[in-house]
């Protein structure tokens, strides 16, 4: 969605339907949205993108951090990077994965605000 079809609160309460709908993305950019969050539906694929956000990591150290074997980190990380949450550089033999930009992080730190907005910390059982 792009400023143009940005609506504050305000002002969507009064819109009509036919306004609300010519503002609203295509239905193959919806499709794709759809896509992009089904793949965070899955807790590996968040636990990797969490170990990226820290580091730039290879499939190896990745299966290490996660107790997984290296076979299902890679079919994992092949998921992130067909959405484009992660890309991989090539260091001599070994590809090293990454977060693909800043949008992934965005996103990424946007969800653990909503989460934590949704569940205070003592439901959590954390400490304070």
């Amino acid at each position: 969605m792009n400023s143009q079809t940005s609506v504050s609160t305000d002002e969507a309460l009064r819109l009509t339907p036919d306004e609300v709908s010519s503002r609203m993305p295509d239905e193959r950019t919806l499709y794709e949205l759809a896509d992009l969050f089904r793949v965070f539906g899955d807790s590996t694929r968040i636990k990797i993108l969490c170990a990226l956000s820290v580091s730039d990591l290879c499939v190896a150290d990745i299966a290490s951090l996660l107790s997984m074997t290296q076979s299902a980190i890679s079919h994992q990380l092949r998921v992130l990077k067909q959405v484009r949450l992660v890309r991989v550089a090539r260091k001599g033999r070994s590809s090293v994965y990454s977060l693909d930009d800043d949008h992934v992080r965005t996103i990424f730190d946007q969800g653990f605000r909503h989460v934590r907005h949704i569940a205070p910390s003592s439901e959590r059982g954390e400490e304070k």
